[in-house]
């Protein structure tokens, strides 16, 4: 009995000391940001036939299209992984009939300096709107790829007035849950910092909200998705590509639901109203 009372000490000590290992490292374990020196991404850039878009100080706040259109504006948060300089497929798939598509990078993310969190994304994800907004008060969609889509929703919350309307791809309902299906053997809803709760952060966000699911998304899953669709109700369009997964949806610009989702952008341009910064 000594023994096995001995044992199950050290096991509990053991699951203690991995909680709070990720407890210390879970933003490492969450974010996954690609680095590149500023003259490497100027030179990506430019052959995408993009240039830096900067704040009033000169700090590196993302990218857009060299010559912008006057339309609308989509303001993209990029999903997890790589830099928003991996998402210019957004530009072909957006930037039509007018439409301004900038990509806004991360803190930590590509050339831009700051560490990864829930804080500083959010943070610089509205100064960066209050920045487009200053250029000009015309509509700002805000488009949030995965994880970016709770930087979206969470910046939806807080100046509803300010954008015209949400395109979450590949969304998810809430972090925890995402965490707690990935890993099941640890207590990630008391542990996790950054949580990313895009049904209360949305639910008294009252513009246009589309939703592009991937049905067979393996790492938010799509019922995640759905649930935040749910959760929505009326307020919601939703789109499902059926056989895609979370990195495989189609980008081609004719594919569905991409002309839909086109036209769903321009029937609703009018939602923002001119606010302070």
């Amino acid at each position: 009995m000594a023994t096995l009372l001995k044992l199950l000490g050290l096991a509990l000590g053991g699951y203690g000391v991995l909680c709070l290992l990720v407890v210390m490292v879970q933003r490492r374990l969450m974010y996954f940001p690609s680095r590149a020196p500023d003259a490497e991404a100027l030179r990506a850039a430019k052959g995408l036939g993009l240039e830096a878009w900067r704040d009033e100080h000169g700090n590196l706040t993302g990218w857009r299209a060299t010559k912008s259109a006057p339309g609308i504006r989509v303001l993209v948060f990029h999903g997890n992984a790589g830099s928003a300089l991996d998402r210019d497929y957004y530009l072909d798939l957006l930037g039509r009939d007018g439409t301004d598509v900038i990509l806004f990078e991360y803190p930590g993310y590509g050339a831009r300096n700051g560490e990864p969190s829930q804080a500083s994304f959010v943070d610089n994800a509205m100064l960066a709107l209050a920045q487009l907004r200053k250029e000009a008060p015309g509509p700002v969609w805000l488009l949030g790829e995965s994880l970016g889509g709770g930087v979206a929703s969470q910046v939806a919350a807080r100046r509803p007035a300010d954008i015209a309307g949400l395109l979450l791809v590949t969304p998810f309902a809430r972090m925890t849950d995402v965490a707690a299906w990935h890993y099941p053997y640890l207590p990630v809803r008391l542990l996790l910092r950054d949580r990313w709760d895009n049904v209360s952060a949305l639910a008294g966000y009252p513009g246009p909200i589309g939703l592009f699911i991937a049905g067979r998304d393996e790492v938010v899953g799509a019922a995640q998705g759905r649930l935040l669709g749910r959760s929505l109700g009326a307020r919601a369009r939703i789109w499902e590509q059926p056989e895609a997964g979370h990195n495989t949806f189609s980008t081609r610009p004719d594919a569905h639901p991409w002309p839909e989702i086109r036209a769903f952008l321009a029937d609703h341009p009018t939602h923002a109203k001119p606010t302070g910064p």
